[in-house]
């Protein structure tokens, strides 16, 4: 069955009120964090294939997204980067709607379009980006979320989490169409993006995957055994605490990057109760400036 751009099974699932959790590679997906969260709960949940962009060249720019070739049984194979909608109908509650998309290189419009074609068809009440970006922050720390939600039950739930509402402005990818189209529609949105440290450039950033999935977890109230992905990022904290012991500029920076946050987190609470102190307020902008300059 088509619908706009997108090929997806016919019949379609009958489907209970469905949310739908997307990651978008490259913008806010640092770290691999979105799709390695969103991999497990497929897992967890026993999602299955649904559908893919029925012609993803119209799209993407494959001298950028590279097809692959691999041997399967002998034959040779090549795989075309595509986006994926997978799905997972559960025995009580809500079921799933996950969308794994790459940004698009050209006919940006046609593929918002075609995505809230997709979640329209599929009945999605609520549609969540969920990811990570780089930040001025700390590997020594806990790893904070930044996010916004719209809808009263998006509300409701992110006041479960510790999410700081994100203050962002500045260039954006074609994609968030789809969070201000999909309220137009009547759907529910939520954006969840976890903020990883800048000097920590990691492949598969596990820390940024435990953060994530905690979250998430503690929004649907899903039991997940995470025991093995907070070994990984232990593994990777205790590989990043050694080269900045053996990196004096940098283990300066840390000492900064410290500071900076605990005096985030006064000025957040400053705020709210209305009593920034100038001391606080001058460091923040100082320390702003000097990351900002680097």
């Amino acid at each position: 069955m088509r619908v706009g751009a997108f090929e997806l099974g016919d019949p379609l699932p009958e489907l209970r009120e469905p949310h739908a959790l997307a990651t978008l590679r490259p913008w806010v997906d640092v770290g691999g964090v979105g799709n390695l969260a969103l991999d497990v709960l497929e897992q967890h949940l026993g999602a299955k294939p649904l559908g893919h962009l029925a012609r993803p060249g119209n799209f993407l720019d494959f001298t950028r997204y590279r097809p692959t070739i691999y041997t399967q049984e002998g034959q040779r194979q090549i795989a075309v980067p595509n986006s994926f909608v997978r799905y997972s109908q559960q025995a009580e509650g809500r079921d799933f709607v996950f969308l794994h998309l790459l940004e698009p290189h050209a006919f940006g419009e046609d593929y918002v379009d075609s995505v809230l074609g997709v979640l329209e068809k599929l009945g999605v009440k609520r549609y969540s980006l969920v990811g990570a970006m780089y930040d001025m922050v700390p590997h020594t720390r806990p790893l904070r979320i930044s996010g916004s939600a719209v809808g009263v039950q998006a509300e409701q739930d992110m006041k479960k989490v510790d999410v700081k509402p994100s203050t962002y402005q500045g260039p954006t990818t074609i994609m968030a169409l789809i969070s201000n189209e999909a309220v137009s529609r009547q759907m529910e949105t939520m954006s969840l993006v976890v903020r990883l440290p800048q000097y920590v450039p990691l492949d598969e950033d596990h820390g940024g995957e435990l953060c994530l999935l905690r979250t998430i977890c503690t929004i649907y109230g899903l039991t997940l055994d995470l025991g093995e992905i907070e070994q990984k990022a232990n593994k990777q904290m205790t590989e990043v605490n050694r080269a900045v012991e053996h990196n004096p500029q940098l283990k300066e920076m840390v000492n900064q990057l410290e500071k900076y946050y605990e005096y985030s987190l006064q000025q957040e609470s400053a705020e709210k109760s209305g009593t920034l102190s100038p001391e606080v307020e001058k460091f923040l902008k100082d320390i702003s400036k000097r990351f900002g300059a680097n």
